[in-house]
């Protein structure tokens, strides 16, 4: 039945793509976070040497940067502003924000991911602070420290998103902005984030998501409630397989990237 549905003439997809590293929660310096799934970090760190590879494993993710990152300097200023983002992986958004005039810290959990993140900076001649560390032992060491917080799709992929959450905001400073994109949980988001994505149309690995992981707007409003940010607006992400086109949208059914203040 859902293969009938997803071959109707004019059907668009929404997109979904191949994860950052998971960063969750507290971790010995050096150590994976005990919350952190060690399978994935090893995953990511096998794909680490094709994460710049526009055609690669990880092109849904060339293809969605500019959306996100346009999303991020229409609502908070970039120039000189201390940004870090969070499960930053080979360092593709760092790096469009760096451009944009802010300086990055990006901090991931997979040593493959941030020594290619170091390495194509370090050939675009962009300073950015690339960081082996977990979000949970960062806003310990040094809390309110950015004026904006970046975790794009990462949060579905932690066991524990609140204490996530709660991370990103005590990372924050006061009047400072949080940006989160992550997928919603329904049947709709099953059909095109799973089944199309990525048993049908192969756009990304097959078990890349797992259904109750996924994460509705609710959820997330609750907990940046718990952690004193509130939501202030919130977008849908729409991909087209075949135009390879990304908008944003009214609809935050699958993909969605929220905008949060404190």
């Amino acid at each position: 039945m859902q293969p009938d549905i997803l071959a109707r003439p004019g059907f668009s997809v929404l997109f979904v793509h191949m994860p950052p590293t998971p960063t969750s929660d507290a971790a010995p310096s050096g150590a994976p976070a005990p919350h952190a799934d060690r399978m994935e970090l090893d995953k990511f760190d096998a794909l680490a040497p094709r994460f710049w590879d526009p055609q690669g494993e990880f092109r849904p993710l060339h293809l969605l940067n500019p959306v996100r990152a346009r999303f991020v300097a229409e609502r908070a200023a970039l120039a000189g502003a201390r940004v870090l983002d969070v499960g930053c992986g080979g360092g593709l958004l760092c790096e469009t924000l760096a451009r944009a005039g802010a300086r990055v810290t990006g901090i991931d959990l997979a040593p493959g991911m941030i020594e290619v993140a170091r390495l194509h900076a370090a050939a675009e001649n962009l300073k950015i602070d690339y960081r082996l560390q977990d979000a949970q032992e960062l806003a310990r060491a040094a809390p309110a420290t950015f004026d904006i917080v970046t975790c794009m799709e990462m949060l579905e992929h932690v066991p524990q998103p609140a204490a996530t959450v709660a991370a990103l905001a005590r990372l924050v400073r006061p009047q400072g902005a949080v940006f989160i994109s992550t997928i919603n949980r329904n049947l709709k988001s099953f059909v095109l984030a799973i089944v199309a994505a990525e048993y049908l149309l192969k756009l990304i690995p097959r078990g890349t998501h797992e259904y109750e992981r996924l994460i509705r707007p609710a959820e997330l409003a609750r907990w940046a409630r718990a952690a004193g940010l509130r939501m202030s607006e919130i977008a849908g992400i729409d991909f087209s397989p075949f135009t390879q086109a990304v908008r944003l949208t009214r609809d935050p059914a699958v993909n969605y990237i929220a905008h949060l203040e404190n």
